[in-house]
């Protein structure tokens, strides 16, 4: 399950994708606009900037800028940045492996054979999913949506 922590960071993202190149934005302004609240939205920010997903600039005309482009940052790193390894159970982690307490033999376990798969179709899924992508979407539900005829 998504944490409301990363939900607000892909919001934000998501808002700086739609701003021109290179022009910063101030975290009040992502937060207005978004209805993020602001104290977590610097912490959120100051995250994926420490991760090189987001360029700052200090002072008067600084704010946050994207530090690369919107078709090279994945859902899955932004995902496992924020939330962690996206493995429903520590036995199946590629970065955070622990075993199971209660499983007498890992290597004959159904259960961390149903997991695996779960965790590698979910990383396919959102490692293949860019913020380009997400954009696009966003943008077509939105004229899909404009669209809608409610005569009967």
């Amino acid at each position: 399950m998504l944490s409301q922590k990363a939900k607000y960071g892909i919001r934000a993202l998501l808002f700086l994708c739609r701003q021109e190149v290179g022009t910063p934005v101030l975290i009040r302004d992502i937060a207005e606009k978004e209805h993020l609240p602001r104290k977590f939205l610097e912490a959120i920010l100051l995250e994926l900037k420490s991760a090189g997903i987001l360029h700052s600039r200090p002072g008067k005309g600084g704010g946050y800028t994207l530090n690369r482009s919107p078709q090279s940052i994945t859902l899955g790193r932004v995902i496992r940045l924020i939330d962690g390894p996206l493995a429903p159970s520590p036995c199946v982690s590629q970065t955070a492996y622990a075993p199971c307490r209660d499983c007498p033999d890992e290597k004959i376990c159904v259960l961390r054979m149903v997991m695996r798969q779960v965790r590698d179709r979910t990383a396919d899924v959102l490692d293949a999913t860019t913020f380009a992508t997400l954009v696009e979407q966003e943008d077509a539900l939105a004229r899909a949506g404009s669209a809608v005829d409610f005569s009967i």
